[in-house]
């Protein structure tokens, strides 16, 4: 059905108006609808109609496509090699921008008392009686003192240590809370807290972070 161009306003045309219109000439197709709704989200809003967000005026598209293509002539010739090399180091920096982003947990709460901060930085069983008196709500035995003096010389100066003791006599809630202190407290970077299975794993096997 031939098409009346009285009725067509260059300076008013629907998108799909616009690809029709373009895609008349002799040379054939010249531009599809995705072609532009790209062209469109890049110009924004430098090539719509006067009023009409939804409508491209013809004219200014022209004008927005000569000065990217004077913009692409301008920039220098660069090899294979190089336009790589520019791939590798935008993709390197979105990648540390996205690993800073998952990391930045907002500025750190005031601390409620630092004097009780600063005196269990250096005493394991302080911390623990300090900050979970719920837990550790009974009286020390002499092995508990043993193994939180061992525990405590582990985790500010290094080294190996095995302990057994009695089942229910909380050697798990010694350890868990020695991990937290030395996270805390910037003792120890990494820590890992290994247990005996999936199944007994309980509340070590949640991740803890500084």
């Amino acid at each position: 059905m031939p098409v009346d161009s009285r009725k067509i306003d260059p300076r008013r045309l629907r998108p799909g108006e616009l690809c029709r219109l373009l895609n008349s000439t002799p040379l054939g197709e010249v531009i599809g609808e995705r072609q532009l709704l790209r062209h469109r989200t890049r110009a924004g809003m430098r090539i719509c109609a006067d009023g009409d967000t939804q409508r491209v005026d013809l004219l200014r598209y022209a004008a927005w496509l000569v000065r990217e293509r004077h913009a692409r002539l301008a920039e220098p010739e660069i090899s294979e090699a190089e336009e790589y090399e520019r791939h590798r180091e935008r993709t390197r920096a979105r990648s540390v921008s996205l690993s800073r982003a998952g990391r930045d947990i907002g500025p750190l709460p005031e601390v409620v008392n630092p004097q009780r901060k600063q005196e269990c930085e250096r005493d394991f069983r302080g911390f623990c009686e300090r900050y979970f008196p719920a837990t550790f709500h009974l009286a020390w035995s002499e092995d508990h003192l043993k193994v939180i003096a061992r525990i405590e010389r582990a985790v500010l100066e290094g080294g190996l240590c095995a302990m057994a003791m009695p089942r229910g006599s909380g050697k798990t809630s010694l350890c868990e809370t020695a991990c937290l202190r030395a996270l805390v407290y910037g003792h120890r970077e990494f820590v890992a807290l290994i247990g005996a299975d999936e199944a007994h794993r309980g509340v070590a096997g949640r991740p803890s972070r500084r």
